[in-house]
This record gives C-alpha cells, structure tokens and sequence, in this order.
C-alpha cells in the first residue's frame, strides 16, 4: 500500500501507479464502511475544495458536494460561464489564484480537444491538488467507481474475467468518449480481459488504444476489439455499453448525429444480455437513454449495477480527496 499521495494531481487515469489506485480503494471500501456504521470522517476539517464546472452535472456535482461534508470540508461550486472565465480568467489566474484560495481544485471540462489540456495547465500553476471530474480524454473518478463496484460484485481477483466496453445508441448529443477509454486503460491493470466494441466510425483515440494495449500486455491480460455488438457482448462478465461520440471522425454535430443515427439497432436489451454469461451484470456511467441506449427491462433489471456504480463515486473520490488534500 502507498501510504502518501498528498499533493498530487488526479487528471488521467495513469496519473497513480497500481499500488497507488489501491490505496485509493482500501480508503473508499473503509469510508463505505464507515458510512454504513455512522462514524464520522472529518479527515479534511477546514479544508475547501474549488468545483469548477464547464459542463453540465448532476452525479459528480453531488457527488463531489456530499463527499468533502462528510469528510468536514466544504466544496464551492463554480461555474464558468458566470464567472469571469468566460471572458478573462486564464488557466495561469485559475491555477495561481484558486491554488491559493483552496485546498484543492476539481474541473469538469469535457470540450472536444479543449478539457484536458485546461485541466493540466491550470495544474501547471496550482499550488493545491487537481482532480479531473471528466474531460475530453478521461473520467478517472468514474473508472475508480465502476473499479470498486466490480471487484464488489465479482471479488478483489479479477483475472480472467472479461469486461465488454461497448458503444451503444443515443439519440441526444454526441458524447465524450472518455468513459470507455478510462476503462480500457484501467481495467488491465486488474487482471481484466477488455473486449471494446464499437461501430468503426465510433473509434477511440490511437494513442489510448496503444497505451491500452501495452498494459495489457504488461499485466498479462488480452484486450480485442470487436464492431458487432451481439459479437463483444457472448461471454463477458461485466457488460458496459454507453454512447459516445463519432469524434475522430467528424466534429461536425450534424454529420456525427446522421452517423449515430445508422446504428440504433446498437440497444443493451435483454436478448443481447442473454449473449453474455448468466451472472454478468450490467454498468452505465449514466445518464442513460432510456428506451433507445438501453431497455428498461436492462436498466431496471436484476443484472443491473448502475445505482451501486453512483453510489460508489462518492467514495473514490471522497478517497482521493482524502489521500491528495489532507
């Protein structure tokens, strides 16, 4: 177990080694613990965490506001397009002047070539921790949550079991692709076989896929990549299929939304749950597309995890805040 992680910055899912990510695990498993015992945790008493948002939020909002209560501190939420960001503030200002303000600072900014190099600029000139709430490439801390919650439902040793990553149909914007690429780099990590699987116009960045692939090759797992949904999802273990965004394809928001629209056949429904083994259970990050992503009969069904995953975001990050603020 690494037992210090003050200071350090949370912004891609690599950012902590393996041992570092358990850690963060053994804290979030006891914080439940804890919870559900109702001893208190004011681990980060006095301390103030900045939530700066560039887009819309409902899970990590309240995720992130509940977890520093709980830990004794206080989150501010701000929001860019109210504030002087939208027309002056820099990352040089945001950095020097909330690392100073704060004890921490946790951005939202999932803009298309934008959110992550934001994020790692503002990190540049902070003198406080950043935390990546989502951007464009990662979503570390929903990683973290769907980490925990399938080492909770299929145990600690997770070799040889299999993860389905899979596109799936949307018909509202086109989503961030950081979802799926969090996981594919993350899960081999743990001894997870990672099958992704999506239409081809819908690929991920090259650079993620490598890195993917390499550790994979490092933990001695197996990672493929399938274009047919019935295809990914025979045998897995852990069945996660979300909508993202053709955006290596196109930008262009039409184009991409007549692309999407060729694959609605790609739904997480109850025959297609049939494909995977009879214990797989089912993962979205949420919000889903009811109906149109996923059936109810899935969302609502006994294979379904997804209210596990949300509350388990809370105690990753309440970990992290944690072990990087204290």
């Amino acid at each position: 177990m690494q037992t210090s992680l003050r200071g350090r910055d949370l912004i891609g899912d690599l950012d902590f080694t393996k041992e570092e990510v358990e850690t963060v695990l053994e804290v979030a498993f006891d914080l439940k613990r804890k919870r559900a015992l109702g001893e208190p945790t004011p681990y980060l008493r006095d301390k103030v965490l900045a939530m700066l948002f560039f887009f819309s939020s409902t899970r990590t909002r309240g995720s992130f506001e509940a977890g520093m209560a709980r830990l004794g501190g206080h989150a501010a939420f701000i929001e860019s397009q109210t504030t002087q960001i939208k027309h002056g503030d820099t990352p040089v200002e945001v950095g020097n002047i909330y690392g100073r303000y704060f004890d921490g600072i946790s951005i939202r900014h999932c803009d298309w070539g934008l959110g992550n190099a934001y994020i790692n600029e503002v990190a540049k000139y902070s003198r406080a921790p950043v935390m990546n709430m989502q951007c464009d490439i990662y979503h570390p801390f929903q990683c973290l949550a769907d980490l925990m919650t399938i080492m909770e439902k299929k145990g600690r040793d997770l070799r040889k079991k299999r993860i389905v990553v899979s596109w799936a149909y949307a018909n509202s914007y086109l989503k961030p692709i950081s979802v799926p690429q969090s996981l594919i780099l993350q899960m081999p990590r743990f001894g997870m076989d990672v099958t992704l699987s999506y239409p081809k116009e819908f690929e991920l960045m090259p650079d993620i896929v490598k890195e993917a692939k390499n550790q994979a090759k490092t933990f001695g797992t197996k990672f493929d990549i399938v274009h047919d949904m019935e295809e990914g999802f025979k045998d897995g273990d852990v069945i996660y299929a979300k909508s993202w965004g053709p955006l290596l394809t196109t930008n262009d928001p039409a184009e991409g939304k007549r692309i999407q629209d060729k694959y609605k056949d790609w739904i997480t429904d109850a025959k297609k749950m049939a494909l995977a083994k009879k214990d797989a259970v089912y993962m979205h990050p949420l919000p889903a597309d009811r109906e149109i992503e996923v059936t109810n009969e899935v969302m609502d069904g006994p294979q379904s995890v997804v209210f596990d995953q949300a509350e388990n975001r809370i105690h990753v990050q309440s970990a992290v805040m944690a072990l990087t603020m204290g």
